[in-house]
């Protein structure tokens, strides 16, 4: 099978594989907080508390929709990775031709209708009225370039399938420079306000996405498209949509319970939005590792899987906890010394005394329960790795329960502290939820071993023993 930047993920010490695969993606994902970071930074000290406000109002219905469009990009990418990991090129590239076809398709859709319910969800969410204008102008945007969104996800996750972790970061990279650029330009120069970060992002999106496309065509002989691969499948594609809409739903259901979060916390007042928006930006920094180790297992998982190598999983699992626990150790040491000159950054702390320390209220309180939230990321994408995307969907329907519920009696009775125990009640009762799903899940899969060969009883396509699940 002809390599190139591939990378094989089923041979050799799942721990070294598990770090050297996720470094690149951490680097990436920490570029990317990076950027967002310069983006809030710009928003908040440039354009005042109450334009960060309006841009974080936006996040949990962001969330929402561009949510469903990542899970989408992630069980598409699933497939391919477990058709690389059989040794199938005609069924990788088979898989790839339908994920791009279905993401073009659907994101178009997704873009037209988000774009025209945007400010219903946000008058539906309880957004201030004072910043409800500035948070339409921001979303709209960011809803119309939900194409260049998926264009950027779905090849990254391609190459991931494939082993490739780099690239996708060489571009992300790119992107991360040319959004900062045009930040300060269109924000500072051409006076567009809090659109001018809505259109940094999309072109930034943009340029990253058709960057991975270039590499995919010009650097990968093994996604070469013949005549037949390009052939339009009915059963192909829904395959691919039994996989990838749980994920997507996963993502929105998930999100339900942040906008029933968010609703709250803007009956709360803008301050409680402001503080909420650059402590997320910092907490969304913290959790890059997860994001990566996330990533790294859900490719590890369908590489092994599709290679017949049950073990291999529940090994890599175990170093991806060993790495991930040792970090939020390490996480919340730093959070606790230095979270307030880390707000100074987006806040101006002195003058916005009130809000700094609801900021800080709202990220140690985070950071003490990153360890759930490291498991809900690794457990659950090595689950959805191993096909059972339907399945792990149902952590999300448990968070956003738990979500909820916070919102729904905590926050009335202890107020902006109520808004903070939101997220780790979630991650809580995700892993409460995936947990025993995993193992079962394992019981599963085993049980078509052979107890000596640890070989499948009979060549069963994959699909089958999602639905026996």
């Amino acid at each position: 099978m002809a390599r190139t930047l591939t990378r094989d993920l089923t041979v050799g010490k799942p721990l070294k594989l598990v770090l050297t695969f996720a470094a690149p993606l951490l680097f990436g994902v920490l570029f990317q907080q990076f950027y967002s970071f310069v983006d809030t930074a710009i928003v908040g000290r440039y354009l005042g508390a109450d334009k960060l406000a309006a841009v974080g109002a936006t996040g949990s219905v962001n969330f929402l929709v561009i949510g469903l469009c990542l899970g989408l990009c992630s069980g598409f990418a699933i497939p391919v990775a477990q058709a690389f990991g059989a040794r199938d090129e005609s069924d990788v590239r088979r898989n790839v031709w339908h994920a791009g076809v279905l993401s073009a398709v659907l994101s178009l859709v997704f873009a037209a209708a988000a774009v025209l319910l945007c400010k219903p969800l946000l008058r539906l969410m309880n957004t201030p009225e004072e910043i409800l204008e500035d948070s339409a102008a921001y979303i709209r945007i960011i809803f119309a370039a939900i194409p260049c969104c998926v264009l950027y996800n779905m090849a990254s996750g391609i190459l991931r399938s494939l082993g490739d972790s780099r690239t996708p970061v060489l571009f992300l990279i790119m992107a991360s420079l040319i959004n900062i650029v045009l930040d300060l330009f269109l924000i500072l120069v051409v006076k567009m306000d809090v659109a001018g970060a809505a259109v940094a992002t999309a072109v930034s999106q943009l340029l990253a996405g058709i960057g991975c496309l270039i590499v995919m065509i010009r650097r990968f002989p093994i996604l070469r498209m013949k005549r037949e691969d390009r052939q339009f499948s009915l059963p192909v594609a829904k395959k691919m949509l039994t996989i990838g809409l749980p994920m997507g739903l996963q993502f929105s259901i998930t999100a339900i319970g942040s906008v029933v979060v968010q609703w709250s916390v803007n009956g709360l007042g803008v301050n409680a939005v402001a503080a909420v928006s650059a402590a997320g930006k910092l907490s969304a920094f913290f959790a890059c590792v997860f994001d990566a180790l996330s990533s790294t297992m859900a490719t590890f998982a369908g590489q092994n899987i599709g290679a017949r190598k049950l073990d291999r999983v529940h090994e890599g699992l175990k170093a991806a906890s060993l790495v991930g626990v040792l970090y939020c150790i390490g996480a919340f040491a730093v959070v606790l010394l230095f979270t307030r000159p880390l707000l100074s950054l987006f806040i101006d702390t002195a003058a916005a005394k009130e809000v700094a320390d609801m900021g800080v209220r709202y990220l140690t309180i985070n950071a003490a329960f990153y360890i759930p939230l490291l498991f809900v990321n690794i457990v659950r994408l090595s689950i959805q790795g191993m096909g059972f995307t339907r399945v792990a969907m149902f952590a999300g329907l448990f968070e956003m329960i738990a979500r909820t519920a916070v919102a729904l009696f905590l926050v009335p009775v202890l107020g902006f502290t109520g808004a903070c125990l939101a997220n780790p009640a979630a991650w809580i009762a995700a892993d409460l939820f995936l947990f025993p799903c995993y193992f079962r899940t394992m019981r599963t899969l085993r049980m078509r071993l052979m107890p000596d060969t640890h070989e499948y009883r009979e060549p069963a396509k994959l699909h089958l023993l999602r639905r026996s699940a």
